[in-house]
């Protein structure tokens, strides 16, 4: 048949379409019954229509080329040499690493490893010049494809301290994006703020306004991309339509500066929604949120192993979440079709909103001082913790549900006996400049609760 089937059907209308609901709804309320309001100040309505939004803006999204990555957090050189090989063999394509100290040897690091097809991105638990120099070198003599993701904004939100001070580390900072041989050497830890509550309107302005102090302060001598470190959460839709305006918006502020408006996305789960009690669940949790950034258009997506909260780092729980991820790639085929959700009304109409109220609070924090400034006066801690706050009371009163914890919880589970490492955030006593914005779990009172039953 040369006419569309589609050709034998009229066109129906929003108005068409809300008025057969209304009438199915048989007198019951359409905005009480069938609007869901969220956090974001965004209102789920029961269906989208291409009335009622403009033209969709295209996102540059790509969802076939995302790297399967592993996070290895680096003590020893020899040690980790061999972890990473083990993991590239059985299924990673791409590693993060975190390094400890100064007297870990990259030479040592990567050796035998073949830097220039497996992505490699570096972060360091300190500030060196000299050590990033000696990873330069590495790179430019092996032709490595390595980012290193030097934050010290992002240093400054999550331990209260700078590396060192201000002006050494902004000095240190603009030294170290001197060096050659990097794909990007500027990372902004957006998971910071997801991990201890923000909204997604939060998270998307906070990235931005984070990224523009960098803007502000180095300009043209950012040379190379941009990374930005994101974790997802349990809100599917929302968190792919969360990717895509970040993607947006960050192309519009770096063709302000004259910069490359493409960006890296490491994205995994978030921490904040993870229970020590129940915790296969987390497995389950951890599925959909990286379902969320692969279509979401992460370019790196390393997963959380499900037992993290209470085990250190461990070759089960590190191969379950890896093999998770091979599934959605090997199995279901996430890499098969390019932005498969292009054109999606819902999420398209998300996309939009998010980005536009992201961008209005982003213009409000420009407007007030910028991020620093607000970052030190810690507006941006108290504004995370109120959103919090709201959201553990939806919590606490049943309303957010994370299942196995506070709907359906097996009161049969013993878990004291399994804990090999502080499952809770401590808060440790020492001087900062500003108080941390830190790990907040939903679960964390009733799981303090219930270990005190055991």
């Amino acid at each position: 048949m040369s006419k569309s089937l589609f050709d034998e059907f009229d066109p129906v209308s929003a108005a068409q379409w809300k008025q057969k609901i209304q009438v199915d709804l048989k007198g019951a309320d359409y905005n009480q019954t069938l609007i869901t309001a969220t956090q974001e100040g965004i209102d789920i309505t029961p269906f989208y229509h291409s009335e009622t939004f403009g033209n969709i803006v295209p996102i540059a999204t790509q969802t076939t080329n995302w790297k399967i990555s592993q996070r290895v957090v680096v003590t020893d050189a020899n040690e980790a040499n061999t972890e990473i090989k083990d993991i590239l063999e059985r299924g990673a394509e791409s590693v993060v690493l975190i390094i400890s100290n100064t007297a870990i040897s990259i030479k040592t690091l990567l050796k035998d490893i073949d830097v220039q097809n497996v992505p490699i991105h570096v972060e360091m638990e300190f500030l060196s010049v000299d050590y990033c120099t000696t990873i330069s070198a590495f790179a430019k003599e092996h032709t490595a494809s390595i980012t290193i993701g030097v934050d010290i904004i992002g240093n400054l939100a999550s331990t209260g301290n700078w590396f060192e001070n201000t002006t050494k580390d902004h000095e240190a900072l603009e030294n170290i994006m001197t060096l050659e041989g990097f794909r990007s050497s500027v990372t902004i830890h957006v998971d910071t703020y997801q991990n201890a509550g923000a909204t997604m309107v939060q998270q998307l302005a906070y990235a931005l306004s984070h990224a523009n102090e960098y803007l502000n302060h180095f300009g043209s001598k950012i040379t190379n991309k941009i990374t930005f470190n994101v974790s997802v959460g349990t809100h599917y839709f929302f968190e792919i339509a969360k990717l895509r305006a970040l993607r947006h918006l960050w192309s519009i502020l770096a063709k302000e500066y004259n910069l490359d408006q493409n960006c890296i996305i490491i994205a995994s789960p978030s921490k904040r929604n993870k229970t020590l009690y129940d915790y296969n669940v987390n497995m389950l949790r951890t599925t959909t949120e990286c379902m969320s950034a692969v279509l979401g258009g992460a370019d790196f997506v390393y997963n959380l192993p499900y037992d993290s909260l209470y085990h250190k780092a461990n070759e089960f729980g590190d191969r379950i979440s890896r093999n998770q991820l091979r599934i959605l790639k090997d199995e279901s085929y996430f890499d098969k079709t390019n932005n498969p959700t292009e054109g999606a009304y819902y999420i398209e109409n998300i996309t939009n909103q998010l980005a536009e109220k992201a961008l209005i609070l982003f213009k409000d924090i420009e407007a007030s001082g910028g991020f620093l400034k607000q970052l030190k006066a810690e507006t941006i801690y108290r504004k995370i913790k109120e959103s919090a706050e709201k959201e553990q009371a939806l919590f606490d009163e049943g309303k957010e549900v994370l299942l196995g914890t506070n709907k359906y919880p097996n009161s049969e589970d013993r878990m004291k006996h399994d804990l090999e490492i502080e499952p809770f955030s401590k808060n440790e006593v020492k001087k900062v400049a500003i108080i941390p914005i830190s790990l907040r779990r939903l679960a964390t009172k009733l799981e303090k609760e219930r270990l005190k039953q055991e």
